[in-house]
């Protein structure tokens, strides 16, 4: 796998970027006093394992009983993590049948456990907090990233890297700054603007057939945005409807964020993915189009282009609105269970705020095939795709 000294370069330069970045938010954050790592709460997490089970009535039916009595286990949890590795200590995880989420575990099982302790720094209370599913992740991260280089090879490995960078960019850039009180739309906006181009260029290099692309892209995800807020703003969305908005706005409301935009940049995130996709999809195909015919007229490039879009968005669009279906299903199935009527389905916060981020990135999506498919005529128009400068 080569890589010319341009790719060095324009690596090196992404890096420096990123960097600069994240110290220019940690500066930002200081100043404003927000301290991310502070606890939240006095417990002690570390990971631990199940060595052995003394007492288990988890599988027992008492009949005589209440049906809300108290199951228990009682084991044997060797510390794993933490100041007290390797510690051995006697636990009782008690579990209410009342509960429909519970942690039953076997001899073996690795767990994590949250802690208290005195002033003398000595375990107070152990508890079953979760089990440890890190391994999992690991496992999935690890497989997907093989799966691309395999597959993809040089393109998969660029791929690795813009993952990783737009992980960077939003976890240490994005996320600090909204927190922060800084306008999430504009953020938002200026960082997927960043996301795009860095993302496009890693991936089909400095071309006009990426600029195609990262336009389009722009303007499918603005348009989205746009019509994500004149429809939000009507509809008078409070961006509180999902719980985690409501637990952030109870625990730190002293930050007055603005969830509205929160709601709208979460859509406009949403949407970068798939609309970049079709894009890079539709300028590469034209690109592949006017090289192998560059006396092409602009009347046909145009048709191609459109034809090529039509075929894509009838997939990419149902990708979309499944996915958004996909993350609501528990949701739906709640509403159907409890034989709500359509009229408050349809009026509920959370369900108009779920309508409005899947329809709004579709819109958004179906829009930017023709603004891709004229800008790369556009560009054809000025000089031809074909040969190096194109590729």
């Amino acid at each position: 796998m080569k890589i010319n000294k341009k790719e060095i370069f324009a690596l090196l330069g992404i890096i420096s970027f990123i960097i600069i970045a994240i110290i220019l938010t940690n500066i930002i954050t200081q100043n404003n006093n927000i301290v991310f790592n502070k606890k939240s709460s006095n417990y002690i997490y570390a990971k631990g394992r199940v060595e052995k089970i003394f007492y288990d009535d988890t599988d027992i039916k008492d009949k005589g009983k209440n049906d809300n009595y108290l199951r228990k286990q009682e084991l044997n949890i060797k510390i794993l993590t933490g100041n007290n590795k390797g510690e051995l200590y006697k636990i009782r995880n008690t579990i209410e049948t009342i509960d429909v989420y519970h942690i039953i575990v076997h001899e073996g099982d690795k767990v994590l456990l949250n802690m208290t302790e005195d002033g003398s720094g000595k375990l107070t209370s152990i508890h079953i907090y979760e089990r440890n599913r890190e391994p999992y992740v690991y496992f999935m991260t690890i497989l997907f990233v093989v799966s691309l280089i395999v597959v993809g090879g040089k393109q998969g490995a660029k791929s690795v890297i813009t993952l990783i960078i737009t992980g960077i960019l939003i976890i240490k850039v994005l996320l600090p700054l909204i927190l922060c009180g800084y306008n999430p739309i504009i953020l938002t906006i200026i960082l997927c603007t960043v996301i795009v181009m860095i993302t496009l260029f890693i991936i089909g290099g400095i071309n006009k057939k990426t600029l195609t692309a990262a336009f389009g892209t722009l303007g499918g995800v603005l348009i989205a945005g746009i019509i994500s807020q004149i429809v939000g703003y009507g509809a008078k969305v409070t961006g509180l409807a999902d719980e985690h908005a409501k637990t952030l706005a109870f625990l730190h409301n002293s930050i007055h964020l603005n969830f509205k935009g929160i709601l709208f940049a979460g859509i406009i995130i949403g949407a970068l993915g798939a609309v970049m996709d079709v894009c890079m999809s539709i300028a590469s195909s034209m690109s592949e189009i006017v090289e192998l015919k560059p006396k092409i007229s602009n009347k046909q490039l145009i048709k191609s282009g459109m034809n090529i879009g039509k075929d894509i968005m009838g997939t990419m669009s149902n990708t979309l609105i499944l996915a958004y279906v996909g993350g609501t299903f528990q949701l739906l199935l709640l509403l159907m269970a409890e034989n709500v009527s359509y009229t408050q389905i349809v009026n509920l916060d959370m369900i108009i705020s779920q309508i409005i981020t899947a329809l709004s990135g579709s819109i958004g999506l179906v829009w930017s095939i023709p603004i891709t498919v004229f800008i790369g005529v556009l560009f054809n128009k000025i000089k031809s795709y074909g040969g190096n400068h194109g590729r």
